[in-house]
């Protein structure tokens, strides 16, 4: 895990991170940070966001348009992500699957120090009903 400095900056992106219940894109946490009055430019918001990925302090995945999402992590370990392509809810799963055939294929294949990312995306139930 990183290290990170507690800047203002890095305050105020955490505190929106701290109140999403689901992902929300670098451009949405800007835009929360200007209605709330905090003058944080948006490069300065992307900085803070990988500062806090690379802490292990925040989840990011690729959403199906390709842009970066980001959201408080909630699990201290490994882990993978349900997500509702409607209103964008996630729920941390755990998959020791997952983690086995990773483990497997990549010894297969003579590889090591191997690193994955499993995102399912799918409709939540309250958006179905």
């Amino acid at each position: 895990m990183v290290d990170i400095r507690n800047t203002r900056q890095r305050r105020a992106v955490s505190a929106v991170l701290d109140e999403l219940e689901g992902f929300a894109s670098a451009q949405q946490i800007h835009g929360v940070l200007g209605q709330r009055g905090e003058k944080v430019g948006l490069s300065t918001v992307y900085r803070n966001l990988q500062a806090l990925v690379d802490a292990e302090q925040v989840d990011a995945l690729r959403g199906n348009d390709g842009e970066v999402l980001y959201r408080r992590c909630e699990a201290g370990e490994h882990h993978h992500h349900l997500v509702c392509r409607s209103c964008g809810r996630a729920v941390e799963v755990a998959g020791p699957a997952v983690e086995s055939w990773a483990t497997k294929v990549a010894t297969e294949n003579g590889f090591t120090d191997v690193e994955h990312t499993l995102e399912i995306f799918g409709t939540c139930a309250d958006c179905v009903a």
